[in-house]
């Protein structure tokens, strides 16, 4: 096979809708991958639309018709020699034409096109055009003649197979893309190729490897493509060769390993990644036909949802281990989805595997991820939750959308499955949730609405093509009942989505609900202070505010920032200036989240995971991410990382006593003496115990709280300290609000070290979230640590990593340098009697 990429030489120009009139006839020079925004970006002919109202400045683009054209010059094609234009991914709705010979129409972002044109082609120049119409026009239009569908957003994504939040979220802009988004390029082939090959790989109990390699040729029909060919496929020294008769388009290649090395989730072991190989051959050719090489993982997974005495679990088991899932959703990178490389995902990975995440779920109001993506997880052991791309709304059965997604699912389940990370395919976000409780059905007044694509169409496509892998027929999901048995969302059954925190009520009420998995989670918080100002600009130059129009279109949640001020008042106060009031928000999504997470923790193996909305953004937002869309942790990283990590200890409530929950997520026993103490703020001790303990291996042990340390004589003075070797965990009886809490109770000293600094700060009372914000120092610097508690009387350190070295005493002051005491707006004071009181009525 030859292979001719064409990722150079197009032009784009737009050919109809609102066009501006300085752009009318314009021609610019484009690259694919590209859209109509990154070649006009490129071009400097639009503003960036992530800065300031600038989406807003280019809603003209969503109805506009966009033209790709280029030359070819391609030799004409031999008597036995297929000549095929391929198109990796199309955004969206496409008519292609070469020298004005429709080569074929297309309305699915989610799959590749392949069109023969030996017959076509001509000695000189010919030009290739792709008319790109405008996918908002088109889903109008489907949704006329189908009838309208339920959903969760004003515009009908539901109507056309394109990333669902291209047409704007609660986290993301309305762009509504269009372009070549994958490559383009000419495949010239003879006899047959590889059209589609499946490793389906498996263990036995004995440790033997099995890889069932399923090949699916294309013949050329031409002179030659009736030979009889060989599918030839070797991994760790297994090699065998099948003969694929004249008369057949398929085969079968069966690999034994022996002892095969086992791939493992992250923090469970290693990731060894053999090379699979697979050729496609002629006995009368040395050169083959055709190859591909993927690595590959043995390891086998399984979903138990077998019903037990407290509902029906959902535990992901990896080689038959019992995993207890430490996730984050995932959206894609950037909402200008060509932008997105293998380096910025790198990043992004780098950060998951620091923060103690062992999974992604890729959301489904997104994209099947680039091969980048899963070679990625495959490497590092993030295990990835796979959505089909079904988002928050009813969707037609009806043609053609029944066959695109059958399409779409096809190609993308046969894609994946060389990867060991894929451990799921669920068939959508909130769609059976959707038809239950948010007015649907009688919107629907009997209209399809996809329960036969989740429960008939992608699980047949599973089943056929990668039985290797799991299915669930969506999140939040019930397995095993039919909606009118059992709620889709009953946190007793299945999958969860807990989003009463956030939208309605405290993030205490986490503790409400025992879920057996907890799908979706989270509370928002602005980005970091230099994302937000330099995207986030006032029109007059001015001070920003939470109010401001600016800030606004970048807050895309309903009642936003009415939701963040109601989560703040019961725990930190809600502060009037606004750089408190972005602390305070960041501080606070930082311990929702992680409020949720240890409680989810405490209860493994009953809760089997937890998987946080959202790990990162696609551009600068206020948002559930703990990566801002500019890279950067928000102080929520921070606060996954430790509640995330492989030891913790916290104090939960368990029949109305505190209990210490020591989590063991690890291979072995976690041993040795705790050392509890219940000291005033200023770190005088009252009472100190130790307690000898072991907890075995990926186990949870709760231990009572003796009484000398269980309960203080003034909650609003006092703080336990719980210590089991380098772990700790400070809880306090009361919110901050109540605490009697110094607002000024550091002293810092910073000192210059190799790669930046070491600050080191000194408590001479409690101090509640230390944090360095050191973007305010440097825009590039990074700390190793924040949202440090420190008790009266300690000393933490903190490393800074940067190459700035201009007034290093910033970084021992505000606003780098920033505490829970600072910003807190305290309740009027109450007596300890009072607070007592509030106490044991809050037990």
């Amino acid at each position: 096979m030859i292979t001719q990429d064409l990722p150079d030489g197009w032009t784009l120009t737009a050919v109809a809708g609102p066009v501006p009139a300085e752009l009318v006839g314009v021609r610019v020079r484009a690259r694919v991958p590209g859209t109509s925004h990154t070649a006009l970006l490129d071009e400097g002919l639009i503003p960036d639309p992530y800065l300031d109202r600038n989406e807003d400045v280019l809603a003209w683009m969503r109805r506009t018709d966009w033209a790709y054209e280029r030359q070819l010059d391609l030799d004409p094609a031999a008597d036995d020699e297929r000549v095929d234009l391929v198109f990796d991914g199309i955004d969206t709705v496409a008519t292609l034409t070469l020298d004005g010979h429709e080569l074929g129409r297309t309305a699915n972002q989610h799959r590749s096109y392949r069109f023969d044109v030996r017959g076509l082609l001509r000695p000189d120049t010919q030009r290739l055009r792709v008319l790109l119409h405008s996918a908002i026009v088109h889903a109008e239009s489907e949704a006329e003649r189908l009838g309208a569908r339920p959903l969760a957003y004003p515009q009908p994504f539901n109507m056309v197979r394109k990333m669902a939040c291209s047409f704007g979220w609660d986290w993301g802009p309305d762009l509504q893309t269009a372009g070549l988004w994958k490559p383009v390029r000419v495949e010239r082939w003879r006899t047959a190729r590889l059209a589609q090959v499946r490793p389906l790989v498996t263990v036995d109990a004995d440790g033997t490897g099995r890889v069932r390699v399923h090949a699916d040729l294309e013949r050329s029909g031409l002179p030659g493509g009736d030979l009889p060919v060989t599918v030839r496929a070797r991994v760790l020294g297994a090699d065998v060769t099948v003969v694929v008769p004249r008369d057949r388009t398929e085969a079968v290649v069966e690999l034994e390993v022996p002892h095969a090395p086992l791939w493992w989730p992250v923090g469970h072991g290693s990731q060894p990644l053999p090379e699979l190989t697979v050729t496609l051959g002629t006995a009368s050719a040395d050169e083959p036909l055709d190859t591909w090489t993927r690595r590959i993982g043995f390891r086998t997974v399984e979903v138990d949802t077998a019903p037990d005495d407290d509902g029906t679990p959902f535990t992901f088991r990896v080689n038959g281990r019992p995993i207890f899932v430490k996730g984050a959703n995932w959206i894609p990178d950037d909402h200008l989805l060509t932008r997105i490389t293998r380096e910025r995902l790198t990043r992004r990975f780098d950060q998951a595997v620091e923060a103690n995440l062992n999974l992604l779920r890729v959301w489904g109001g997104g994209i099947y991820e680039s091969d980048d993506f899963y070679e990625l997880a495959d490497e590092r052991g993030l295990l990835v939750w796979q959505d089909f791309l079904l988002a928050c709304a009813a969707y037609p059965e009806e043609q053609p959308i029944w066959d695109e997604l059958e399409a779409e699912a096809r190609e993308n389940v046969a894609r994946l499955t060389p990867h060991p990370s894929l451990v799921l395919w669920n068939g959508g976000n909130e769609n059976l949730w959707g038809f239950m409780d948010w007015g649907w059905q009688e919107d629907l007044q009997g209209r399809t609405w996809g329960l036969r694509i989740a429960t008939e169409l992608l699980k047949g496509v599973v089943a056929e093509l990668d039985p290797t892998r799991p299915y669930a027929d969506g999140s939040p999901y019930s397995p095993g009942f039919a909606l009118d048995e059992v709620h889709p969302n009953h946190p007793d059954h299945g999958t969860h989505h807990e989003w009463e925190v956030w939208n309605r009520v405290d993030y205490t009420v986490y503790r409400d609900d025992v879920p057996r998995f907890c799908s979706e989670f989270g509370f928002q918080g602005p980005p970091t202070w230099t994302t937000l100002t330099r995207a986030v600009r006032t029109d007059d130059g001015g001070p920003l505010t939470k109010d401001d129009p600016t800030f606004l279109l970048h807050q895309k949640a309903d009642d936003g920032n009415g939701k963040l001020d109601r989560g703040l008042a019961p725990h930190l106060g809600v502060p009037d200036d606004f750089a408190d009031w972005h602390w305070a928000t960041q501080l606070n999504q930082a311990r929702a989240v992680a409020f949720a997470i240890e409680h989810y923790r405490s209860w493994w193996p009953r809760t089997a995971g937890a998987i946080v909305w959202q790990l990162n953004d696609c551009w600068p937002v206020t948002s559930w991410a703990a990566v801002d869309g500019d890279e950067r942790p928000k102080p929520l990283w921070h606060a996954l990382r430790r509640a995330y990590a492989p030891r913790l200890l916290t104090v939960q409530p368990r029949d109305d006593r505190d209990m210490l929950a020591v989590v063991n997520d690890t291979a072995g026993i976690w041993q040795g003496v705790v050392h509890l103490s219940r000291r005033r703020l200023d770190g005088t001790t009252l009472a100190e115990v130790e307690l000898a303990l072991a907890v075995g291996a990926w186990s949870v042990g709760l231990f009572g709280l003796p009484s000398e340390v269980a309960t203080p004589d003034d909650p609003t003075g006092e703080v336990l300290v719980a210590r089991l070797g380098d772990v700790q965990t400070v809880h306090t009886w009361v919110e901050d609000v109540d605490l009697a809490l110094d607002p000024s109770p550091l002293t810092a000293t910073v000192t210059p070290v190799q790669d930046g600094y070491r600050v080191d700060v000194t408590a001479r009372s409690l101090a509640r979230s230390v944090t360095l914000h050191v973007d305010r120092f440097d825009p590039d610097a990074v700390v190793d640590t924040a949202l440090v508690d420190v008790p009266g009387g300690e000393t933490a350190s903190f490393h800074v990593r940067t190459t700035v070295r201009a007034d290093p005493e910033a970084l021992t002051r505000p606003p780098v340098l920033r505490t829970a005491n600072d910003v807190v707006v305290p309740r009027a004071p109450q007596t300890a009697a009072g607070a007592a009181r509030d106490l044991e009525s809050s037990r």
